[in-house]
């Protein structure tokens, strides 16, 4: 059974880890290897002996540095490379219980059920298949009458003379009884070429609206732990409605085997692996924790700076939270803190937390350099990003190293000139030198676009040179 749940799909070494972050992310070595490493320590707390399992915890890591050089990104490909519950949270958001905020346990509770969806989704794939199969008979009893139908049918001629069109385009009141399964098994086909797609037909499903919506508003900041079984003992009272609807087949056939995906699963292996999975494997990402970095002041907004850091402690140190899907421990989880510590220090912060994160790395500001292979090396580039949403419109555009390498260094430009927001700055600059043909894309049909320098001066020149209109565009 241990086997069986183990949460560490993913064997990737170091090295290859950094790899594949460097597809996304440019530049940030110690970062990378930093979350390579812890990611490596978790596959290798699953492979020593079982007694010492439980003594080994995380190592949980402290990134330093600017907005927009790649603290976030790094985290939330980490997740997805190690297929992790991965949670981002604010650290501003987490203030004294009644102050104003949310609870901290709160966040464990959130990790949790991003595991259940992902356990969920992974198990309804599985039975994907199975799925498929039962929705179809279903939607087959709808479109062909049984055997017992209606009188008139009996005498009518064998549906074996019948064509597949003319069934395809009858109503369903006039399909011939199926005595010798030969229509159902026409529909059949008809049904798995699509045929039938664009037909409609009156499906009897689960009625999800009505009161569980409203009764959301019942779990405000702090007092989440009120509804965490509400919905369930709800709906354990309340009958299950159901409501007619008149769908196309096509959409039949999606409801039914949602319908059926969710019969197949087994809920309590789904949460017992869930909670599994979140303990195990679960990466927090405690974003801005620079902002509550300080001793208290006494007084004003910084009244419960240190009252989080000290909600957060527990959490971090490894504690039990109790959520709907039962207990859930902390010890295990990864927390990753980031903060640009531009005016408060990682020294600030309370000695028992800092203790907590016991790898610090710092992340270096982008400089043209880098900004450069921003826009031009990573999978999801900005070029190719642009490029790709011109083309829905026929409209091609082309980029050339020159015009790039412009881009750039007015990116920088504008960072050293006022605040630094890192590589976010290239997105204010793409966005407005792309303005005009963005707005006249439509009624640019198969036009071919090519930015050189010249073009990059001419849109941009005239906000760069004026800083007081640079500061507000770009």
């Amino acid at each position: 059974m241990q086997k069986e749940l183990l949460s560490i799909p993913t064997n990737f070494t170091p090295r290859e880890i950094v790899s594949e972050l460097d597809r996304y992310i440019i530049s940030q070595k110690d970062a990378k290897r930093a979350v390579a490493i812890a990611l490596r320590n978790r596959w290798r707390r699953q492979n020593v002996p079982e007694e010492l399992r439980e003594e080994i915890a995380p190592k949980n890591i402290i990134m330093i540095g600017p907005t927009g050089v790649g603290k976030t990104e790094i985290a939330r490909r980490l997740a997805r490379l190690s297929q992790a519950p991965f949670l981002k949270v604010e650290a501003s958001k987490y203030t004294e219980v009644g102050y104003v905020g949310r609870d901290v346990e709160s966040m464990i509770r959130d990790l949790v059920e991003i595991s259940y969806k992902l356990v969920r989704d992974e198990e309804s794939q599985r039975v994907q298949v199975r799925a498929q199969e039962l929705a179809e008979e279903r939607l087959l009893d709808i479109l062909v009458p049984s055997p017992s139908g209606p009188a008139g049918f009996e005498d009518r001629p064998s549906q074996s003379s019948t064509t597949s069109t003319s069934l395809a385009a009858a109503p369903l009141s006039e399909i011939p009884a199926d005595r010798g399964g030969k229509t159902r098994e026409k529909f059949r086909q008809m049904l798995r070429n699509g045929d039938l797609d664009d037909r409609e037909i009156e499906l009897n499903t689960a009625d999800k609206a009505g009161m569980f919506p409203l009764m959301q508003v019942f779990s405000t900041s702090g007092v989440e732990e009120l509804n965490m079984n509400l919905q369930d003992m709800m709906g354990n009272i309340f009958p299950k409605k159901t409501k007619n609807r008149r769908v196309s087949v096509s959409e039949a056939l999606r409801l039914l085997t949602q319908e059926e995906s969710q019969k197949l699963i087994d809920t309590e292996r789904v949460t017992h692996q869930a909670v599994h999975r979140a303990e195990q494997s679960g990466i927090v990402f405690i974003d801005e924790i620079d902002k509550v970095a300080g001793r208290e002041t006494g007084k004003g907004p910084d009244v419960s700076r240190e009252g989080v850091q000290r909600d957060l402690l527990p959490i971090v140190e490894g504690c039990s939270v109790a959520t709907k899907y039962g207990i859930v421990n902390t010890h295990h989880i990864l927390f990753i803190a980031a903060g640009a510590f531009t005016v408060a220090k990682p020294s600030d912060l309370i000695p028992e937390l800092q203790g907590r994160f016991p790898i610090r790395v710092e992340l270096k500001n982008l400089g043209k350099e880098e900004f450069i292979r921003i826009l031009t090396e990573p999978k999801n580039s900005l070029v190719k990003q642009y490029v790709a949403l011109m083309a829905t419109e026929n409209v091609h555009l082309e980029f050339n190293p020159e015009s790039l390498v412009k881009i750039a260094q007015i990116a920088q430009e504008v960072n050293s000139r006022m605040e630094n927001i890192g590589a976010r700055r290239l997105h204010t600059v793409m966005e407005k030198l792309l303005e005009d043909i963005s707005f006249r894309a439509p009624e640019m049909n198969g036009e071919h676009v090519k930015f050189g320098p010249e073009e990059v001066e001419k849109a941009l020149g005239n906000i760069i040179q004026d800083l007081d209109l640079s500061r507000y565009i770009l």
